[in-house]
């Protein structure tokens, strides 16, 4: 008997599916991250501690670790009867929801370590679903022309969603509260869910929908109890560890995280030498977890070093502009539904530009022109901040540098994604695109924790001139990094 083949969608159903998956992990981000921090910046949490929250948004930066897992293991339920890849993504959009609403009865930041769990919380589940979809994404797609309108189709939903999180609610949080702000995009997030329970079974003629759903419910709300108790119990132990060794909010920590972030990426790079003397099939005899990421250091050899370089610095602009525009604008003296204004329309319609265009780029033209392209647009989206700071106050401005920003950024991300998408192995794609998916933001993320007590130095005119150049300068690197030639199995 010949076993079932899986039913593949059409490429217009592609398109409304990641389409939607790109909606679903946009709503969240912005919730832990750029939202967060206007919520605070509200509150007068200090603008240091601001920039430590930024840290959250590392956590997307370390998926490698737990990647090669969505990858081998499936999801009871869920996976039975929608497959492994699904079956992952409905158990982040559970998990989503829930941290979301911890979030709305915490809204009011009296206790910051709790805030802080449920956005760690809201960040791990948002990004094991980015794994799940990315993976799938590169499984059905896997050369540059399909993958092109798939990261577009995405990216539309991510910013777009994004876009609907922060002008969503920062507009609710004007008229009620930052709790039902957050409740009410929980809701929003929520609504994707019931859409996927309703798609066709993995393999066609699968039946018993309701039991694996309620079977899956079951064991998503286990996982996600385990994975809350022991993110608090880590958390709680780190938070004693810095008190006992008499750290403050007042100490430069930045150091201590970046040698710690650092430091399996560092232990990757020792071992380089050793990796690229490995036979071809080496890298299947080795243990899963690590697997993925030998055979990509063995294809590119000492050439992953500017590589990672590269990638590393190529989306500086999108992240410090999303750490520090906010504060900025409420420092400028913009009220909440000017930013809901310049954080709805005026962002929706220029992010659906750019990415539009950035994937026409990514498909159309050489990959270097594109990535060229793309990263003088994210520069020029980050030194408008500096005119903004200058400028009088006024909607207008503000919509302005909402939109040149939205437009910059989102070129930038579509022509990356591509570019990611296509330096990972058929074998590893989930895993391997986290790896540098993820670092990709590693070096960005720690300058945004340091961000605020950048801005006390330099200044905001400073910062958004410093971050532009730095993301500006990815062009220097790009000779070289076209010019790698990855070695096959």
């Amino acid at each position: 008997m010949t076993a079932a083949l899986p039913v593949v969608p059409a490429p217009a159903n592609r398109m409304r599916l990641y389409l939607l998956l790109g909606f679903s992990a946009g709503l969240p981000f912005y919730m832990f991250n750029a939202v967060l921090l206007l919520r605070l910046a509200r509150h007068d949490v200090d603008i240091v501690v601001i920039g430590f929250f930024a840290w959250i948004a590392l956590l997307p930066t370390f998926k490698f670790a737990w990647a090669p897992l969505l990858d081998h293991y499936r999801v009871p339920g869920f996976a039975r009867f929608w497959g492994r890849r699904q079956g992952w993504i409905m158990l982040s959009q559970l998990g989503i929801f829930l941290a979301m609403v911890a979030m709305a009865f915490t809204a009011d930041d009296s206790n910051l370590p709790l805030t802080a769990l449920f956005a760690l919380l809201l960040a791990f589940w948002t990004t094991t679903l980015e794994v799940a979809a990315d993976g799938w994404r590169i499984e059905l797609a896997p050369t540059q022309a399909d993958q092109a309108p798939l990261v577009s189709a995405n990216l539309w939903g991510y910013r777009s969603a994004m876009v609907a999180a922060g002008s969503g609610a920062a507009l609710v949080a004007a008229r009620a509260d930052w709790t039902w702000a957050y409740l009410v995009i929980a809701a929003a997030a929520f609504l994707p869910f019931p859409i996927l329970a309703a798609m066709r079974p993995e393999f066609a003629g699968t039946r018993g929908r309701a039991a694996a759903l309620a079977q899956g419910v079951l064991v998503s709300l286990a996982i996600i109890t385990a994975s809350a108790l022991a993110i608090a119990l880590i958390g709680a132990g780190l938070l004693s560890g810095l008190r006992g060794a008499g750290f403050s909010a007042q100490t430069n920590i930045t150091p201590i995280v970046l040698g710690i972030a650092l430091l399996p990426f560092v232990a990757l790079a020792i071992a380089l030498p050793r990796i690229n003397r490995l036979p071809a099939a080496a890298s299947a005899a080795m243990p899963r977890m690590l697997a993925p990421y030998i055979e990509l250091f063995w294809r590119f050899g000492y050439g992953v070093l500017p590589l990672l370089a590269f990638v590393s610095i190529y989306r500086m602009g999108d992240v410090l502009t999303l750490t520090l525009s906010h504060p900025l604008w409420n420092a400028a003296g913009y009220s909440l539904e000017q930013i809901s204004m310049a954080d709805g329309l005026v962002a929706l319609a220029s992010s659906m530009a750019g990415v539009a265009l950035g994937g026409l780029c990514a498909a159309r033209l050489p990959l270097a022109v594109a990535l060229v392209i793309g990263a003088t647009a994210s520069a020029i989206g980050n030194w408008v901040f500096v005119w903004l700071w200058f400028a009088e106050p006024s909607a207008l401005v503000l919509y302005v540098a909402a939109g040149v920003d939205q437009f910059g950024h989102g070129l930038a991300g579509a022509v990356f994604v591509v570019y990611l998408s296509m330096l990972v192995s058929p074998r590893h794609p989930g895993a391997q695109f986290a790896f540098l998916s993820g670092f990709a933001f590693l070096l960005p993320r720690l300058i945004g924790g340091a961000s605020g007590a950048i801005q006390k130095q330099i200044g905001y005119d400073g910062f958004f001139l410093m971050s532009g150049a730095l993301s500006l300068a990815a062009i220097l690197l790009l000779p070289l990094v076209m010019k790698l030639r990855p070695r096959t199995i």
